[in-house]
C-alpha cells in the first residue's frame, strides 16, 4: 500500500491495494494501524460490492443498523444516504455519527455510488487535535464533565413533519437520550479527543444552562478550526474509513439539485472511555 497524507492533522489517501481482494491477516492489521493513525483513510476506484462494503466494515467490530435510513435489499446493515430534489439532506452541522446510542460507531465505511458533478465534498475533523491544541486549564476543566445525546435532538426536522414523529415512533422508543463523557480516552491508541457535537449533545450536566451552551459553542468553533481539518472530494467507488470515536464531519450541501447517493457500514464501539 501507499500512503500519502492530505492534511496536516488528519487524513491520508492510500492506493495500490484493491478492497475487492481478500485481506491477509498482514493487510488487516496494517489498515487499522493506519485508521488509528490517521483517523481517515479514503481509497479510489473501489468498486466493491455492498456485501464486500459490509464485510469491510466487520473487520473492525459487530456491525450497527440505524432506526432511520433505508437500507440495500437484503442487506440491513448497509445504510443508504440519499439526497434527491425531492428529499434533499437535512444534515447540516459537524457530527460524529449516532452518539445518541450507549455504544456509538467505532468505524464508519462510506462508499460513493452516485455523485455530482459539482459540490457534494465531506470535510472531517480531528478531535485530538482539537483536544490537544486547549489549554492544560481548560483540559481539567473538561476532564470529569458528562454530557447527555439525544436522537430527538439530531432529528428534529425529520420529527416535525408532517406523520414523522409517528413514522419515528420505534427509533424515539428504542433510543432514549444517553449520557457520555465530554473527553473520552480512545481504547486503541490512548490519546484523548473532544466527544460532543452540535446535532446530538443537548447540554452538559452539573453546570448551568448557561454554561453549558457557552462551553458547547466554543467546543464546537474550537473543534472545527480548519488546521484540524481535511476536505474530500468524492469520485464513484471512493471508499472512506474513518475513526467515529475522535472524528467529526460534515456534509456540503451544495449540490442541489443534483443528486448524491452514498452506502455507509458502521462497526459498533464500547461505551466512550
Amino acid at each position: 500500500m501507499n500512503i500519502k497524507p492530505v492534511a496536516g492533522a488528519i487524513g491520508a489517501e492510500v492506493s495500490d491495494v484493491d478492497l475487492c481482494n481478500p485481506m491477509t491477516d498482514d493487510m488487516k492489521r496494517s489498515l487499522r494501524e493506519l485508521v488509528n493513525r490517521h483517523e481517515l483513510v479514503f481509497f479510489r476506484d473501489q468498486a466493491i460490492t455492498p456485501a464486500q462494503q459490509r464485510d469491510l466494515a466487520a473487520l473492525f467490530g459487530p456491525l450497527q443498523s440505524h432506526p432511520a435510513y433505508d437500507t440495500v435489499p437484503d442487506l440491513p446493515e448497509v445504510m443508504v444516504l440519499e439526497s434527491t430534489p425531492e428529499k434533499p439532506s437535512k444534515i447540516e452541522v459537524w457530527h460524529s455519527d449516532m452518539t445518541f446510542r450507549q455504544h456509538p460507531p467505532s468505524i464508519t465505511v462510506l462508499r460513493g455510488v452516485e455523485i455530482p458533478s459539482v459540490g457534494g465534498d465531506t470535510l472531517w475533523a480531528s478531535m485530538t487535535a482539537a483536544y490537544e491544541a486547549l489549554s492544560p486549564g481548560m483540559q481539567r476543566y473538561l476532564q470529569d464533565l458528562t454530557a447527555v445525546h439525544d436522537f430527538s435532538q439530531g432529528f428534529k426536522e425529520s420529527l416535525s413533519e408532517e406523520g414523522g414523529r409517528e413514522r419515528l415512533a420505534d427509533a424515539l422508543a428504542n433510543n432514549p437520550p444517553v449520557r457520555h463523557p465530554v473527553i473520552q480516552t480512545h481504547p486503541e491508541t490512548g490519546r484523548k479527543a473532544i466527544f460532543v457535537n452540535a446535532l446530538f449533545t443537548t447540554h452538559i450536566e452539573g453546570i448551568s444552562p448557561l454554561e453549558s451552551a457557552e462551553v458547547l459553542q466554543f467546543l464546537y468553533k474550537h473543534s472545527t478550526t480548519p488546521e484540524f481539518t481535511c476536505r474530500l472530494r468524492w469520485a464513484k467507488d471512493t471508499v472512506v474509513i474513518w475513526d467515529n470515536r475522535s472524528t467529526q464531519h460534515k456534509p456540503v450541501n451544495d449540490f442541489f439539485p443534483a443528486l448524491r447517493s452514498l452506502h455507509r457500514v458502521v462497526s459498533e464501539g464500547d461505551s466512550p472511555y
